[in-house]
């Protein structure tokens, strides 16, 4: 009888240790049980584009040059280089990140780090959308000491885990 007893107690003990958090609609747990945003993860840059009064620019990331962003509930941070490792005229390499709050659709990012200092300080609200793996962002991007005040929309997509 003792030795049922302490079976039965060692197995409700286990059963109440689970230490597996709780889980979200999305399938994306959290630490209080709220919903995490889709945002969450890695993402990687696709097209940039900027529009300044009546001038379009679009940028293709994908042609000798790479970018990721990575986006946790408190934070994000980005990456960007050429393919051609800093050997020709194509040399670039930036990073950047900070804090960053999330409601709703809307996200904004605290840059408290950049490579191109005049950029650091700045706070840069925008609106997204995640349709599938696929995010879009738009917002407006101004910067009194680098002369920058544009929209920004850029087309992003989510890494998968290897």
């Amino acid at each position: 009888m003792r030795t049922s007893l302490s079976i039965i107690l060692a197995s409700l003990l286990l059963v109440s240790c689970n230490s597996e958090n709780p889980k979200t609609p999305n399938g994306k747990s959290s630490e209080s049980g709220k919903e995490i945003s889709p945002l969450i993860g890695t993402w990687k840059l696709l097209k940039g584009t900027t529009i300044k009064g009546k001038d379009t620019t679009v940028t293709d990331y994908t042609i000798g040059q790479e970018m990721i962003k990575i986006i946790t509930p408190t934070h994000f941070s980005f990456l960007r280089h050429d393919l051609n490792k800093g050997k020709d005229s194509s040399a670039v390499y930036m990073a950047g990140g900070g804090r960053v709050k999330i409601e709703g659709n809307k996200y904004t990012e605290y840059l408290d780090f950049f490579s191109v200092r005049e950029w650091e300080g700045n706070s840069f609200e925008q609106e997204f959308s995640i349709n599938g793996d696929t995010l879009v962002t738009k917002g407006i991007e101004k910067v009194e000491a680098a002369g920058v005040d544009h929209i920004n929309l850029e087309t992003l997509v989510r890494v998968k885990a290897n």
